[in-house]
C-alpha cells in the first residue's frame, strides 16, 4: 500500500509546524470524531471505514521525496521535517465498532495521543468516516426496503475509481448480496457478479446470437439482459436460446413495475417459472419499496449507491475535546462541542429494543441492566488491538443492531432520530 500521508490538508501542517515552535506539540490531547446532526431525513447513521483505518494509519508516513517538496513549498522548515520524518502513530484509538448505529453526538472515534501526533489524521479519518458511513447509510435504507431480496452494488462507473472499491464494500457491510467491483472482490473479499451489458448484444448481428454466446460462455444460470430491443421479444427470445432453465433475466429500464409483471406473466406462460427477475436503473431506497409487490427477485443499485442516496457526506467532524486531562469547549454559535472524552452505552428493554444512547463526558454512566458498551480499542500504543473484527464480523453486528432499533425508526420517511442520545457529564 501506497503511504497515506500526504492525504493531509495542510493546515495540519502548519499546526504542527508552529506547535513544535511554541512546545505544545507533546501535550496530552484527545479529539473526536461525531456528527451534531444525521443528513436530512435519516433516522439512524451506519458506522463504516473503521476497518479500512487501521492499515491505513500504519502506512501513514512521510517519505523523503515527500518532505523535500514541502520544504521547497515552504510549507515546512527543518525542524518539522525532521519530526515528521520519524512519525509513527504512537496513540490510542477507540470507537464504535464497524457496523454500529449512530446518533447525533454519537463518539464515533476517539483518538488519544500528543496533539502533533493526533492533528495529522483528521483529514485522512474524516475522509474515510464521511465517505463510507453515507455509503452505508444508504445501502442499509435499501436493504431494509428490499425486504430480503438480494442487491448487487453496480455503481462503480458513477464515482472516483477508488471511490467505487470503498462504496462496494460499504455496500456489502450494510446487506447488499454483491458488487460488479472486482477490486473488492479481491482486496476486501466482497462477492462479485455480472453478466453482459447491452453493448454485448449490439456487438452481435441479432439478439439471438448475443444472448447464444453468452450462455456457451456462462451457462443457462446466467442473467440476460432483455431490453435492448424490445422488451417482450427479448424475453421469448431468451427462453428459445436458454430453453425454461434460464437463471435471470435483467430489466434495465421502463415503469419497473409494470415491465416485471408483464415479464413475469410471459416467463411463466413459456415454462420458465423458475427463471428469476432483476430490476435495474437509477433505484434508490424509495424506488426499491415501491417495486416492493412486483414479481422482482433481486435489485442492482447503482448511482444512489456510490452517493449516498441523496447523502454523499455523513457530516461527521473531529474535534478536539481534552488538552492535558482537563476538558475544551468550542463556543462558535451552531458548532458547539461538549469538551471531555465521552463514554458511550446504548440501553435497550428486556426484549432488546434499543431505547436511549447515553453519552457521558468525563464519566462513566450508571449501569442498568441490558446496557451495551459501544466503544471498543482499535489501535493502543499504535498498534493494532486484538481481535478486530473482519467485514463478516461487522455485517452481521449491523444486522443485529438494524433488528433491534424500534420499528419506526427504519421508516423511510424523514423523522426523529430512532432513539435519543442523552449526553451528561461531571
Amino acid at each position: 500500500m501506497e503511504s497515506t500521508a500526504l492525504l493531509t490538508d495542510q493546515y495540519e501542517l502548519t499546526m504542527v509546524r508552529a506547535a513544535l515552535a511554541d512546545g505544545t506539540a507533546d501535550r496530552p490531547c484527545v479529539f473526536e470524531v461525531f456528527g451534531r446532526r444525521l443528513p436530512s431525513g435519516r433516522r439512524y447513521g451506519v458506522v463504516a471505514g473503521t476497518g479500512r483505518l487501521v492499515e491505513l494509519i500504519r502506512e501513514f508516513r512521510f517519505t523523503d521525496e515527500h518532505l523535500d517538496l514541502l520544504r521547497r513549498q515552504d510549507v515546512l522548515d527543518d525542524r518539522t521535517a525532521g519530526w515528521l520524518a520519524d512519525y509513527r502513530f504512537t496513540g490510542d484509538i477507540e470507537g464504535y465498532a464497524e457496523g454500529e448505529l449512530y446518533f447525533p453526538g454519537s463518539p464515533i472515534l476517539t483518538v488519544a495521543a500528543p496533539f502533533a501526533v493526533g492533528v495529522l489524521l483528521e483529514t485522512l479519518l474524516l475522509s474515510v468516516l464521511n465517505h463510507d458511513c453515507a455509503i452505508a447509510s444508504g445501502a442499509a435504507r435499501m436493504v431494509t426496503a428490499a425486504h430480503g431480496r438480494p442487491i448487487i452494488e453496480m455503481g462503480s462507473r458513477r464515482t472516483h475509481e477508488q471511490a467505487g472499491v470503498a462504496a462496494a464494500r460499504a455496500a456489502y457491510l450494510a446487506g447488499f448480496a454483491s458488487t460488479s467491483n472486482v477490486a473488492a472482490g479481491v482486496r476486501y473479499g466482497v462477492p462479485t457478479a455480472g453478466t453482459a451489458a447491452h453493448a454485448f448484444t449490439l456487438l452481435h448481428d441479432s439478439e439471438a446470437e448475443a444472448f447464444a454466446s453468452q450462455i456457451a460462455a456462462l451457462g443457462t444460470g446466467t442473467t440476460l439482459l432483455v431490453d435492448t430491443y424490445d422488451i417482450s421479444q427479448g424475453i421469448r427470445t431468451a427462453i428459445e436460446v436458454a430453453g425454461p432453465q434460464l437463471g435471470a433475466i435483467r430489466i434495465d429500464s421502463g415503469d419497473l413495475s409494470v415491465m416485471a409483471v408483464q415479464a413475469r406473466e410471459l416467463l411463466d406462460s413459456l415454462g420458465a417459472r423458475d427463471t428469476r427477475i432483476v430490476v435495474s436503473g437509477d433505484l434508490d431506497e424509495h424506488s426499491i419499496a415501491a417495486l416492493a409487490a412486483a414479481p422482482v427477485d433481486a435489485y442492482g443499485a447503482g448511482t444512489a449507491v456510490v452517493t449516498g442516496s441523496g447523502a454523499p457526506t455523513a457530516q461527521l467532524v473531529y474535534k478536539l475535546v481534552e488538552v492535558d486531562g482537563r476538558p475544551v469547549v468550542k463556543r462558535s454559535e451552531n458548532k458547539k462541542t461538549v469538551g471531555g472524552r465521552k463514554v458511550a452505552v446504548r440501553r435497550h428493554k428486556p426484549t432488546g429494543t434499543a431505547v436511549e444512547e447515553v453519552v457521558a463526558s468525563r464519566c462513566r454512566p450508571s449501569a442498568e441492566p441490558h446496557d451495551r458498551a459501544l466503544q471498543r480499542p482499535y489501535l493502543v500504543g499504535g498498534e493494532p488491538a486484538a481481535d478486530l473484527p473482519d467485514l463478516a464480523t461487522s455485517r452481521a453486528h449491523l444486522a443485529e443492531c438494524l433488528v433491534s432499533i424500534p420499528w419506526d425508526g427504519l421508516k423511510l420517511s424523514a423523522g426523529d432520530p430512532a432513539i435519543p442520545v442523552t449526553m451528561i457529564s461531571n
